[in-house]
């Protein structure tokens, strides 16, 4: 099990303020399974606009904190530094529940498939052990500044 920091998230994937969207990662297999934590504050840029009065963390957001929690898991290993991780297609995608200021989003990550450049991986978004969401994704590891 390697539990990784924001600091150790920063140095296996390149996404930053305001877009960094997980705080701190479990990885339970390197080759299977994750988790990923993101505590969601009002503060977050997202809800002024979505929507004022009553903010909800938009799901293509929730959507993006799972994938950003398997590149943790495929970017921090030493086979793949300096490359990124592109989403290739969202399947099966589901929301549950809206997630608000104050939830703790758990992200659920296990992979369904591997190999290679290319790979499929489900996600669940859990709030105090309920599904919120849900979706597989398949993804291309490239080297920066290549294509997929």
């Amino acid at each position: 099990m390697i539990n990784l920091d924001i600091v150790a998230i920063q140095r296996a994937i390149p996404h930053r303020y305001p877009f960094l969207m997980v705080d701190r990662v479990i990885i339970q297999d390197l080759e299977k399974s994750a988790v990923g934590y993101k505590a969601v504050s009002g503060n977050e840029p997202f809800f002024q606009g979505h929507f004022p009065g009553q903010p909800i963390m938009p799901g293509v957001l929730i959507v993006e904190a799972m994938a950003q929690t398997a590149c943790v898991m495929f970017l921090g290993q030493p086979e793949h530094q300096g490359k990124l991780a592109y989403f290739m297609g969202i399947d099966s995608v589901k929301f549950r529940k809206p997630v608000v200021p104050g939830d703790h989003l758990e992200l659920r990550i296990e992979v369904l498939r591997s190999g290679g450049r290319a790979g499929k991986v489900r996600g669940e978004a859990l709030v105090d052990n309920q599904r919120v969401a849900e979706a597989e994704f398949t993804f291309a590891l490239v080297a920066r500044g290549a294509a997929p």
